[in-house]
């Protein structure tokens, strides 16, 4: 099976590189061993919210120069600070051509609520979201907080009480739809995708209640478990009174959902293959170049292509395997950065950074994977399986997955 490009995952990094490279007309395969981390999205994108030594960023951009020097195996110290720049409004750009619609830009951090009613920066927000364009206050007064009767992953009381302290009050309203009844039989059942299908299909109803409940508020919170697979809410918003903003619940994340198979979508629209439910076993590498990957599903048929992009992400989607000794990339055995010393691989104050957030695969400064040292001429790497940072403290891991992508596929591209 040939193709121009080979892209191994399809998560948000893989997708957004097989669309960039598809949009310039290259055939592309997309293999994807099943779901990616955008399930457990927050319906944002953070690109730099804290610096290694624990320095807050307000100005994504103006703060570059000090990570580059920080973290000089960052992949954004990678991409230096002008393709970084260049790479930020890309992405920017990049959403708008697909039309996914989002809030924020690069130079400057805004606020999105988090499910606990917190404050946290980040660059780009779905819209509808709850957002604020700073860390003191929220842009309303008063809003009525409304929440499913039974359903445990949206918290209220804490996101009222949060509200409280920054200057906002809260009217909270428990309510119920009797087609929401047969979910509760089992408690496992009453998740955010499960009352999304039956919130979709119920939009004049919840408006009624909604509107009954909203007097006196300058907007309506509303968990994030609606407009699963249609355009449901903007159905609602319509048909509601008051302005409503979403704030993520507890995962499956229903926009994360959305986003993955929206991005899926629309990659096989511009021709391109994306083959779920497989994984890449091994690979052939002949004078320094991959020039077969042989997958599980399809045995002795190799896939063949001009260039390799290997997005598979870090443990969670065991882009990376950790035993008791060492850390491993598994298709490619591609060098991996790790502390030997397992004791450096974790800290026991669970919210303090953790050592092995930082390992993952060496690669050049064009992302071109090592081998014993050595640059695979046309093997690129991606996302967060990447080395030198670390997503959950700088929060910067939908960053770097967005931007790696569009730096590779320019990179296979100006071929």
């Amino acid at each position: 099976m040939k193709f121009d490009t080979v892209i191994i995952g399809g998560g948000l990094s893989g997708l957004i590189c097989g669309i960039r490279l598809s949009q310039q007309g290259q055939r592309c395969v997309i293999i994807s061993s099943g779901q990616s981390a955008l399930h457990f999205s927050s319906g944002s994108f953070d690109l730099l919210n804290v610096l290694p030594d624990g320095t807050e960023v307000s100005n994504p951009l103006a703060s570059i120069d000090e990570l580059i020097r920080q973290a000089p195996e960052h992949p954004y110290a990678k991409l230096g600070k002008d393709k970084f720049l260049d790479m930020a409004f890309t992405a920017e750009q990049f959403f708008k051509g697909v039309n996914i619609s989002l809030k924020g830009n690069a130079k400057q951090n805004h606020y999105r609520v988090t499910p606990m009613g917190l404050l946290k920066p980040t660059w780009l927000s779905t819209q509808g979201f709850a957002s604020s364009n700073i860390n003191e206050s929220l842009p309303w007064k008063k809003v009525a907080i409304f929440n499913l009767i039974g359903f445990l992953d949206f918290y209220p009381q804490f996101i009222a009480d949060e509200f409280l302290k920054l200057g906002t009050e809260s009217d909270i309203h428990l309510f119920d739809l009797p087609d929401i009844e047969h979910l509760r039989r089992n408690p496992s059942e009453l998740r955010s995708t499960n009352i999304a299908r039956v919130l979709d299909k119920k939009i004049s109803e919840l408006a009624e209640i909604l509107n009954a409940k909203s007097n006196g508020c300058d907007a309506i919170i509303f968990p994030a478990c609606i407009g699963l697979e249609s355009d449901a809410l903007h159905k609602l918003e319509e048909a509601v009174e008051k302005p409503i903003f979403l704030i993520p619940t507890m995962p499956p994340s229903i926009v994360g959902i959305h986003t993955q198979q929206y991005l899926h979508d629309y990659f096989l629209k511009l021709g391109g293959v994306y083959m779920l439910g497989d994984s890449v076993k091994k690979a052939d590498i002949e004078g320094n170049k991959v020039v077969r990957l042989y997958s599980y599903n399809h045995g002795d048929i190799p896939f063949t292509g001009k260039d390799v992009v290997l997005a598979t992400g870090s443990y969670f989607s065991q882009g990376l395997i950790a035993t008791s000794d060492r850390i491993y990339e598994p298709v490619f055995n591609l060098d991996v950065s790790y502390a030997p010393d397992r004791k450096e691989w974790y800290n026991t104050k669970i919210f303090e950074s953790q050592g092995y957030q930082k390992f993952g695969v060496k690669t050049d400064r064009s992302f071109r994977g090592l081998l014993q040292g050595q640059a695979i001429d046309n093997l690129y790497v991606s996302g967060a399986i990447l080395e030198g940072f670390n997503p959950i403290k700088e929060g910067c891991g939908a960053g770097v997955s967005i931007l790696s992508a569009l730096a590779i596929a320019e990179s296979i591209l100006s071929k």
